[in-house]
């Protein structure tokens, strides 16, 4: 009995504290909700329709339905190359209604299908006027098809410049921008081809008017250039360290103090000469 007891109110406890989870409402925040932007609503409606491209789009290799088995002429029978095959165990008996005007005697009790073609795609929409168009259609329209690409080359190449792992570098994501988009204007690509930052018009105009400093050494070299340098010094700091090296320095440096002003004393050694004759011959 004591332990029937206990049974039921633990029962009963347990019943009013769901009941009263269930009553008391969700807590709530009052305050200012923040307004997206338009780029913020734009990349949200991005990754939406992504996101139903993605589970549209399966990958054979990822999905089970569609696990590729090597065939094997020796162990397969050449009617189930290609297809989808699955073995459905079944009680009846199919090999009395096979027909065999219809099928192949090896597909029965197979069943087969064929992978489904992809749903084509629907015609894209004319391009709205873009003097009269909203400025939000005008973005989507004529503006992010082209910029989206060259955000995308920039932060590519950023990668390879090791933006993420340095803090300084050289590459400039303004003057990438403004090389890509000028090389791949869709009227003008093909003349333009080969052209690099320096040698577009409005930039040799801007930076005449608006010269750059130029960039420290540390920043020109690559890692090959600075590893050569690096080592280069520090090949010739060993060498200088050499007992037979550093005397002859020594004496390099005690004879060019000695004949610092050699030129000078030449000359005087002349003049003296010269007025010496002079003098001589004067009297």
């Amino acid at each position: 009995m004591l332990l029937a007891a206990l049974e039921r109110f633990v029962t009963k406890q347990h019943s009013e504290a769901k009941r009263s989870k269930m009553a008391t409402p969700s807590p709530k925040f009052f305050g200012e909700k923040k307004v997206k932007t338009l780029w913020e609503e734009i990349c949200d409606e991005f990754s939406a329709q992504r996101a139903l491209f993605e589970e549209r789009d399966f990958d054979d290799n990822a999905s089970i339905a569609t696990d590729i088995t090597q065939f094997s002429a020796r162990r397969h029978t050449p009617v189930v190359y290609g297809q989808m095959v699955h073995h459905t165990p079944i009680d009846a008996n199919v090999a009395e209604e096979f027909d065999a005007a219809v099928s192949h005697p090896a597909a029965v009790g197979l069943t087969m299908l064929s992978k489904p073609e992809p749903p084509p795609t629907p015609p894209p929409s004319p391009p709205p006027d873009p003097k009269t168009c909203a400025p939000r259609e005008y973005l989507e329209a004529y503006v992010f098809p082209v910029l989206t690409p060259a955000l995308i080359a920039m932060l590519n190449q950023a990668k390879i410049e090791k933006c993420f792992e340095r803090k300084r570098t050289k590459f400039n994501g303004c003057d990438f921008l403004t090389e890509y988009l000028y090389k791949n204007n869709p009227h003008k690509s093909a003349e333009r081809e080969g052209t690099s930052l320096l040698q577009i018009p409005f930039v040799e105009t801007w930076l005449q008017k608006h010269p750059r400093k130029p960039l420290p050494l540390s920043l020109q070299w690559n890692e090959e250039q600075a590893a050569v340098i690096i080592q280069s010094f520090y090949r010739g700091h060993m060498v200088r360290c050499r007992e037979d090296v550093a005397e002859l320095r020594a004496w390099q440096r005690d004879w060019r103090e000695e004949n610092k002003n050699i030129r000078e004393k030449v000359e005087t050694f002349w003049e003296e000469r010269e007025s010496q004759v002079s003098d001589a011959w004067g009297h």
